[in-house]
């Protein structure tokens, strides 16, 4: 069984996984911003059966530091990392101010940088573990009203590529999961763009983000089968899978949209090894534990 820290483990993703990990045996470690306000009843559900749950913030660096420290203590170690913590946004792209750019940036791409920077140390010394990241299908094709969140989710794919390549000589996996819109409060949080003035430019066409979303969230409701519980069988699966055999990404879709990202990923894969070859280093796409 592996020791495994989930970041955002009180999130929509986050906690099915903590839980459908520790009902598999697996030793699990959480971090949350604040045990209290609206964490704390999800913290006391995931202590109840063993989660370690630390308090970190992932925009800051001591805290990330100090967080996933605690954690490495708490387990005992570190097998699984996952880079589950993360922000929406929605909205018409030109109404995004800067600063709530950066703010959906300084979590969903530059917090992940700070938790690997604390973590992969002690996984280089070890020489071996596995590293998780939660994407998106729209951190692979852009739509309306989600351009920032969107550019996050690609900047995210693109130093996942690099990390691919330049850990699987140390030993270390990766694995991106890219899940489509799911019912969770991840939509509650979201990043909205607050510009009165220039919305008023837009005229009719400033309605259309609230008729979009309403619209995904009807289909959401009539399609049952999307629901946050799929990215933890996704986890737990991936982690069944022998260590160096696990797929780069993982869809996890049940919108229909899911099998055209997957073809446009076995693309990129193929492009990508064609490229890597031509330079010479294609073996640095395969893990050499």
């Amino acid at each position: 069984m592996a020791k495994v820290f989930i970041t955002g483990i009180a999130g929509g993703f986050g906690r099915p996984t903590a839980l459908a990990l520790l009902a598999k045996g697996h030793d699990v470690a959480g971090s949350v911003r604040s045990r209290a306000g609206h964490n704390a009843a999800t913290v006391a559900e995931l202590e109840a059966p063993g989660a370690r749950i630390v308090e970190m913030d992932v925009t800051d660096r001591a805290s990330t530091e100090a967080g996933v420290a605690q954690a490495i203590a708490a387990l005992g170690g570190l097998d699984v990392l996952f880079n589950n913590a993360g922000i929406g946004s929605y909205g018409i792209q030109e109404l995004m101010s800067p600063e709530d750019m950066t703010r959906v940036f300084d979590v969903n791409v530059t917090g992940v940088q700070r938790v690997m920077r604390a973590a992969l140390p002690h996984m280089r010394a070890q020489g071996r573990g596995t590293v998780l990241y939660s994407s998106s299908l729209i951190g692979r094709i852009a739509t309306p009203f989600y351009g920032t969140y969107s550019a996050s989710k690609w900047a995210l794919e693109a130093i996942v590529e690099c990390y691919r390549t330049e850990l699987s000589g140390f030993g270390i996996e990766s694995c991106i999961l890219e899940p489509g819109a799911m019912p969770t409060a991840f939509f509650d949080g979201m990043v909205a763009p607050n510009d009165p003035d220039r919305e008023t430019g837009y005229g009719d066409f400033a309605k259309v983000p609230a008729m979009s979303a309403a619209g995904l969230a009807q289909m959401l409701e009539a399609t049952p089968d999307q629901r946050p519980e799929r990215i933890a069988e996704a986890v737990v699966a991936l982690l069944d899978v022998p260590f160096g055999e696990k797929p780069f990404r993982t869809v996890v879709d049940h919108t229909g949209v899911g099998p055209e990202i997957e073809r446009y990923n076995d693309v990129l894969h193929d492009v990508t090894r064609t490229v890597l070859t031509n330079f010479g280093i294609e073996r640095m796409l395969d893990l050499n534990a």
